[in-house]
């Protein structure tokens, strides 16, 4: 995950805690709109 981290620093201006805190966003987003991906989902970014 530090991978897509650096990459959202780099490529959209966002700070560490920024990132962090999309990518988070995003995780719940979809575990939220399609639950049976969970598993997936947390080994793509995961299982903070």
């Amino acid at each position: 995950m530090q991978e897509l981290i650096e990459r959202l620093k780099a490529e959209a201006g966002l700070t560490d805690e920024q990132a962090k805190k999309a990518i988070a966003a995003i995780k719940g987003f979809v575990v939220e709109k399609f639950p049976m991906l969970e598993g997936a989902v947390n080994n793509v970014f995961g299982g903070e």
